[in-house]
């Protein structure tokens, strides 16, 4: 048996793979992007730093400009978009085959991520109930799954998979919830035309997949072009077409397992009858024909949902996400302690985050199985239920996404971007010491 052949450019590309294919590395990666915006904030460079964010990007049509935005702009309008729209693929995956399809089991999580949503929202407004600063009761509903699911996944084995397909489960109702008090209460006013236009791409894309159109291209322009570009500009947030693009995705298949595996296998005896010739690099019209109709039944036993979402996830886990923290956690250290507590964003966001979290969480977990409404998973106790809560009470990513559409006043955002900062590092620091001690 012949072995692969090896280039020098694979001693660079290996590890690189083997790195991303770890389930922490996201994290990892998130965590570094994060001071490396510290950094830059806080060095001779934060000048340069803020300025680029600032540089205005568009197009030009006969002299007037169309969709002219700032660099800060299009990574949170655009760049997260693509983030959002993985995050509905997800969504779709669970509510059609994952852990959220069956009722018994979906209750749970559910209830956990609606009490980790409410009670932080309770705590922030009891801080924080008037006023301009009212409008940050939603930056502590969020709980960053990269960074939660990256300290989970540093305990590796110690940690049952129960816990860990509790915490997705959990973080992904939680963006939903995200997405929807996003939709609700975080958008402008509305240009009733561009929406309209927005849901019409919508529909379009909707009948495509019950037409049976499984070509990706054609949802791309028409998700882009059409629904994105129209809800950009009728004043609901962008990131909300992504999402609703996402639920109109197929997620069947147009082969079954049984009947592929079959195909598969009289390609390869097929395959195998042909003469190789491994002295010429190429292969014969033949051999080409074989494997186009293996490659042709690949995709038809895909669902195109989860091939998109498979293709994406690598793209949004280590450049969408890195490139949204590098431009939205830079914040000077040097504060004026007095300014920050000048008012009660800092602490409301803090304490809805680690006070918020934890209670909502273990207390809607704990009395959904105390009236045997649902279960605890296998190999969840108290102890370890504690420890996801402080988990997610990590915020960052969505709680700085919702920091950017909840203020306009550069100090109330500073002041909200320590409260997170300052809740998901005691969170994550807390829970992973927790979890380890429970895992003994």
């Amino acid at each position: 048996m012949t072995e692969q052949k090896h280039y020098p450019i694979d001693r660079v590309t290996y590890p690189i793979r083997k790195f991303m294919e770890e389930e922490k590395a996201g994290g990892i990666v998130l965590g570094i992007s994060v001071i490396v915006a510290i950094v830059l904030a806080n060095s001779s460079l934060s000048h340069e730093y803020h300025h680029f964010l600032e540089h205005k990007l568009g197009f030009q049509f006969d002299g007037k400009s169309f969709l002219e935005y700032s660099i800060h702009h299009w990574i949170n309008d655009g760049l997260m978009s693509i983030f959002f729209f993985v995050v509905g693929l997800e969504l779709k995956r669970e509510i059609v085959g994952g852990e959220l399809s069956n009722p018994r089991k979906a209750l749970l999580p559910i209830g956990a991520a609606l009490g980790g949503m409410l009670v932080p929202a309770l705590i922030y407004l009891s801080f924080n109930p008037s006023g301009e600063v009212h409008s940050g009761w939603g930056i502590p509903m969020a709980t960053d799954i990269a960074f939660a699911l990256g300290v989970l996944y540093l305990l590796g084995s110690k940690i049952p998979t129960s816990l860990k397909v509790f915490l997705t489960a959990l973080a992904i109702v939680d963006d939903l919830g995200a997405v929807l008090v996003i939709a609700f209460f975080y958008t402008s006013d509305i240009s009733l035309f561009s929406l309209s236009l927005g849901l019409s791409f919508i529909v379009v894309m909707y009948l495509g997949n019950k037409l049976g159109v499984r070509s990706i291209l054609f949802y791309a322009i028409i998700g882009i072009a059409g629904v994105w570009t129209a809800f950009l500009l009728s004043g609901v947030h962008a990131t909300i077409a992504a999402v609703l693009a996402a639920f109109t995705i197929p997620a069947d298949i147009r082969l079954k397992e049984s009947e592929y595996s079959l195909k598969i296998q009289r390609y390869l005896n097929e395959f195998n009858k042909i003469d190789p010739n491994d002295k010429i690099p190429t292969l014969t019209p033949h051999q080409l024909h074989i494997l186009d109709k293996a490659k042709e039944a690949t995709i038809k036993v895909i669902p195109p949902l989860q091939r998109l979402e498979h293709a994406m996830h690598p793209f949004v886990t280590f450049i969408i996400i890195p490139i949204f923290a590098i431009a939205n956690a830079g914040v000077s250290l040097d504060i004026d302690t007095e300014l920050l507590f000048s008012n009660n964003i800092a602490i409301g966001v803090a304490l809805g985050l680690l006070v918020g979290k934890v209670v909502g969480i273990v207390g809607f977990t704990f009395g959904m199985v105390k009236l045997k409404i649902a279960p605890f998973p296998s190999g969840m106790n108290l102890k370890n239920l504690f420890g996801l809560g402080l988990l997610a009470s990590i915020g960052f990513t969505m709680s700085l996404f919702i920091t950017s559409l909840a203020f306009t006043h550069e100090e109330y955002m500073v002041q909200s971007k320590i409260g997170i900062f300052t809740a998901s590092l005691i969170g994550g620091i807390l829970g992973y010491i927790i979890l380890k001690k429970a895992s003994k």
